[in-house]
């Protein structure tokens, strides 16, 4: 028997999160456990914890994105969070950004297989697609990499006035304090450290809050967005 076998039932809490995409939750989790691990885009161990550390964990953080707004998961390996925020948001057109091949196979096979026509899977890193991939409200990330680095590859993606949230975990308040003038520089106006998931999941799911101001990624970025959309325009022509 292997450990893919050890995916526990979905918990009562689920069918409440997930509603009527709850039975697309329990293959997704089924997916993760058998082709992620088989494909190494999760571990093993992470198995008997999907739910609670993983689906619901990311799921939550729906409570703090607005409605009917663009989403960019950066760096979304395999799937998290984006996945579980598009089986609870349908109103949410959402960009999973990831730049390993076996990885954006993984997720546009569970796309397809789920049905999430709200979903699209784009290969390559944050800092390539600067300038062709549409601005959006938000950007999402969860386990990529510490906050001030995070910050210089999600924010320049961002709309004016758009926000980061980055689910973290007991680092959270720390993070922010280190990562305080590196936002300032990319144009954040305001940050915060937020709780949910009250009754889904414990302890709760940390998110950072990071909002933008009108120039997302500073001055510099602001240069890099226009030679970029200026190169693309330029190609279309050819």
């Amino acid at each position: 028997m292997t450990e893919a076998a050890e995916l526990p039932p979905a918990p009562e809490q689920a069918r409440d999160v997930f509603g009527d995409r709850y039975t697309d939750a329990v293959r997704y989790a089924e997916l993760l456990a058998e082709a992620g691990v088989q494909r190494g885009l999760i571990g093993p161990r992470e198995v008997p914890r999907l739910w609670e550390r993983h689906l619901l964990n990311c799921a939550v953080l729906s409570e703090v994105v607005p409605e009917g707004v663009t989403v960019c998961d950066v760096g979304s390996g395999a799937g998290l969070p984006g996945i579980p925020l598009a089986l609870v948001r349908e109103d949410l057109k959402i960009t999973l950004l990831e730049p390993l091949l076996r990885r954006t196979n993984f997720l546009t096979e569970v796309v397809e297989l789920l049905g999430l026509d709200h979903v699209t899977v784009v290969r390559g890193r944050a800092e390539e697609v600067l300038g062709t991939l549409q601005p959006v409200h938000v950007v999402t990330a969860r386990a990529v990499a510490p906050l001030d680095r995070l910050a210089t590859w999600g924010i320049p993606l961002l709309r004016p006035y758009g926000e980061m949230l980055a689910l973290k975990g007991d680092t959270a308040e720390e993070e922010l304090k280190s990562a305080a003038t590196a936002l300032s520089k990319l144009g954040a106006v305001g940050t915060s450290i937020l709780h949910v998931g009250e009754g889904v999941v414990d302890p709760l799911s940390t998110v950072v809050r990071v909002e933008v101001g009108e120039s997302p990624g500073g001055v510099r970025f602001a240069a890099k967005r226009a030679k970029a959309a200026r190169t693309g325009r330029a190609r279309r022509r050819r």
